[in-house]
């Protein structure tokens, strides 16, 4: 049984040395196009714990661009946009977001044969909701006070925010679409300005789920980059050649 190859393979060659300068120019993802993915996500990582912190040193006094924004949006409110708002709530956290959409695409991407793909799926979900419920704990924020739903405790930071930006990160990078990239984004600030809404959250509690879900897709990029572009590329490669064999059973141009 062929084992499946793994992140330290992508930097060697066939025989398992090292890459030469030649095959790591052809290489799809070699250690060096992996660092900046690395570095990128401990710089985001740090920002969301730094703004944490920022936020604990306050206390109980929000910064003023997040009373501002409190403020408008109590002002502003109108069941035309408590009904979405709702509607994300729901989608973004509870059972659905944390059984239901986890479990259904893990089973797809494991159905249509991309197990590194589900892994770096998997591990992207558990990291985002683990490192959330860490700074819950670590920096302990009063959500506000005019709250639409009911919540847990811990306002930074939004586990919605977080769980949206990491599926948005994480499918974009699988499916490699433009359109998958800009849905995902619209996708994120709806979540964000839903939380804000409800007042479930404060706009920099957004912002540090927002931090979270990029760090997790682009740390879980970075070290399995290399077994989830070969997974892709094969399958490029071996549709290529069902759509290239002229034989009967080959289903190809004719």
């Amino acid at each position: 049984m062929p084992v499946p190859p793994t992140p330290a393979d992508d930097d060697r060659g066939s025989a398992g040395r090292p890459l030469t300068p030649r095959e790591a120019a052809a290489h799809p993802v070699t250690a060096a196009r992996r660092r900046p993915a690395l570095f990128a996500a401990l710089i985001v990582l740090a920002a969301a714990f730094g703004l944490g912190a920022l936020l604990a040193v306050r206390g109980s006094q929000p910064p003023g661009i997040d009373r501002e924004w409190m403020a408008e949006i109590i002002e502003h409110r109108n069941p035309i946009w408590e009904v979405p708002s709702l509607l994300f709530n729901a989608i973004g956290g509870g059972w659905f977001a944390v059984f239901v959409v986890p479990l259904g695409v893990l089973a797809v991407l494991l159905i249509v044969r991309r197990p590194w793909a589900a892994l770096y799926w998997a591990l992207a979900c558990g990291a985002s909701a683990g490192l959330v419920q860490l700074l819950k704990a670590l920096f302990g924020r009063a959500r506000p006070h005019d709250i639409l739903v009911a919540v847990d405790p811990g306002s930074f930071p939004s586990g919605h925010t977080a769980n949206a930006a990491t599926l948005a990160v994480v499918l974009g990078v699988l499916l490699a679409r433009r359109w998958v990239w800009v849905l995902g984004a619209v996708y994120v600030v709806a979540m964000m300005l839903s939380r804000t809404y409800l007042g479930a959250h404060w706009m920099t509690d957004t912002l540090g789920g927002l931090l979270i879900g990029v760090a997790v897709g682009l740390l879980g990029w970075a070290a399995l980059a290399g077994p989830v572009e070969r997974e892709r590329q094969r399958r490029r490669d071996l549709a290529a050649a069902r759509y290239a064999d002229p034989s009967p059973g080959g289903g190809g141009a004719r």
